[in-house]
């Protein structure tokens, strides 16, 4: 009924584009931060101003991965490097850590003044997730998913939070490294093989196969489902309720 296997007990979910549509935010938020950015080294190098492709850079150097390693990966795609600096670093200080707190300043503006609606087809699958019995979590790398979780009212649909701030107190890397999957897996009580990943981005589908984990559903909002299942994905789907009613593919 859930169009998974057998054997999967629990589900994990990833958060921004699989379950609410904050992808669009955050996707706004680096589009404004990069571009502020970028901006300002173009006029202090000389250099001419390219501005951040809020699709193919949002995609391939962002999208999925904890703020700080987007920001090295985006930087490093326009040959910058900058120093990392610290975790309380100002908004407008040169570093990945200054860069990184930028974008979150903007994106928690954009959150309180627009507010977030979960995906319609998302809540029915987690509805019927609860109902059948399977665990459920959510893993993102976003520290802003407690905020965007109750913003939802999903709250009391999901058992376990792995998200932005686990990862940096339990140290864990980010995807596609499967680190924050295994911890939910595991603060669940099932092993890998028992459970399914639910992701929308390249790299988390990436880190759901790298877990080994027992299913890896990719979620296409954006026209890469190729992609999708090309790094791992065993079914995919544009939204989930087509899990429920069988048409999707594998």
């Amino acid at each position: 009924m859930l169009g998974l296997p057998d054997h999967i007990r629990a589900c994990l979910f990833d958060l921004d584009g699989v379950l609410t549509p904050t992808a669009i935010v955050h996707k706004a938020a680096w589009e404004e931060t990069f571009n502020e950015f970028l901006r300002r080294h173009a006029e202090q190098t000389g250099q001419p101003y390219v501005p951040f492709d809020p699709v193919e850079d949002y995609n391939v150097y962002v999208d999925g991965k904890p703020r700080q390693d987007g920001v090295r990966s985006f930087l490093a795609s326009r040959g910058i490097t900058l120093p990392e600096g610290g975790h309380d670093d100002p908004v407008d200080t040169q570093t990945v850590h200054g860069v990184g707190n930028r974008k979150n300043t903007v994106l928690v503006k954009q959150l309180r003044e627009h507010g977030v609606d979960p995906y319609e087809g998302s809540m029915r699958y987690l509805h019927a997730a609860a109902e059948a019995g399977l665990r459920r979590a959510v893993v993102s790398s976003s520290a802003n998913c407690q905020e965007v979780v109750a913003a939802a009212g999903m709250t009391d649909l999901l058992e376990v939070r792995v998200d932005g701030v686990t990862a940096r107190e339990e140290q864990l890397r980010g995807k596609p490294h499967p680190d924050t999957f295994l911890l939910a897996a595991e603060r669940l009580g099932v092993s890998p093989g028992e459970a399914a990943v639910f992701e929308d981005a390249i790299s988390g589908v990436a880190a759901g196969r790298a877990g080994e984990f027992g299913y890896v559903v990719g979620v296409d909002r954006v026209g890469q489902a190729e992609a999708l299942s090309a790094n791992g994905a065993d079914v995919v789907v544009d939204d989930l309720d087509k899990l429920l009613d069988g048409a999707h593919q594998a």
